[in-house]
């Protein structure tokens, strides 16, 4: 069995790593893939390790995470190839046949280790990207990060509302413009299944907040560097009050727990009033007084938000397009 070997930070992996994991399993049996990763790196090794395989499930690979304060480079110390070789046969006690890699190291690593180096697009060409590139500027470089990793450096967009305030047509319209996904509201279709405006309980509230997170979740991947959505756990947890006259303690629990959204729109509930089957506040007191509740969220979770206005859909789109350009230029 010809076993082969790769090592590297993969800070964050990228389409570049996965080509050499790609080449390196069609030339041989095995391949064994080391995340090395220590205290002082900006993003967190055990995350690291688990992108990795999450980008490799299924190619049938040995994926082994090392964290571990050990010299980065030869300047560093100067038992440095010893260090690295001793750490390795450690960690991989059988023969390797192949180091793989894109660096010029991958050379003298294969030397010490007694194997043959095979260097995989050491110029760039085929996946021009580096993991320095996209910490800089991830958005210029999206094509290039695995879906498994881009959550991590998008920018979440939730808009949050009344009644009739524009969120499912404004969410998709953002969505068009900025070249993404856009993540509609699971509650919506939940009532409009199982409830029928009638009924309601604790648990069907629990339920839209972990379905639309889970929802949320699988959509963020396909997206790009701003994902765009429509209402979560917040804006469940106004409904709650608005429907039982409470919110249950584990739904407001999940709100102070779950990450917040980079940047929260609040629209205004200045926009007239449509029944489309599913609605249940024609009042504009009730419109105001959910407006009011959800603003009592966002101050009390300490979150990033901008009120939106506009009597019309230009209006509102407008000034949407201008809070998010600004938020993340």
């Amino acid at each position: 069995m010809v076993k082969g070997f790769f090592l590297g930070k993969f800070m964050p992996p990228h389409n570049g790593h996965l080509y050499v994991c790609d080449v390196a399993r069609r030339f041989v049996d095995e391949l064994t893939v080391l995340v090395c990763s220590h205290d002082a790196e900006p993003i967190d090794g055990h995350l690291r390790a688990q992108w990795m395989r999450d980008c490799l499930d299924g190619w049938g690979y040995n994926l082994i995470h090392m964290h571990r304060d050990i010299p980065q480079e030869p300047k560093d110390h100067p038992d440095f190839w010893t260090i690295w070789k001793d750490t390795i046969f450690e960690l991989h006690p059988d023969p390797i046949d192949y180091v793989f890699g894109s660096e010029a190291y991958v050379h003298q690593l294969a030397n010490v280790l007694n194997a043959k180096p095979f260097i995989v697009d050491q110029s760039r060409q085929v996946v021009p990207v580096s993991g320095t590139a996209i910490r800089k500027n991830a958005g210029q470089n999206w094509d290039h990060i695995p879906p498994a990793v881009r959550p991590a450096f998008q920018k979440r967009v939730t808009l949050i509302g009344p009644e009739s305030t524009g969120k499912s047509t404004l969410t998709d319209l953002l969505g068009a413009h900025f070249n993404t996904k856009a993540i509609p509201e699971f509650g919506r279709d939940y009532d409009a299944t199982f409830k029928q405006g009638a009924n309601w309980n604790d648990e069907d509230f629990l339920t839209i907040a972990k379905g639309h997170r889970a929802q949320a979740s699988a959509i963020a991947t396909h997206a790009g560097p701003i994902v765009v959505e429509d209402t979560d756990v917040l804006q469940t947890v106004v409904w709650s009050e608005a429907l039982l006259g409470t919110a249950p303690q584990a739904l407001i629990d999940d709100l102070n727990a779950a990450p917040k959204p980079d940047l929260y729109l609040l629209l205004n509930p200045e926009m007239e009033w449509i029944d489309d089957g599913t609605r249940y506040h024609q009042s504009i007191e009730d419109r105001h007084w959910f407006h009011a509740r959800l603003k009592h969220w966002l101050e009390k979770v300490g979150a990033s938000w901008h009120d939106v206005t506009g009597a019309t859909w230009k209006a509102r789109q407008d000034r949407a397009t201008q809070l998010i350009a600004a938020a993340f230029d």
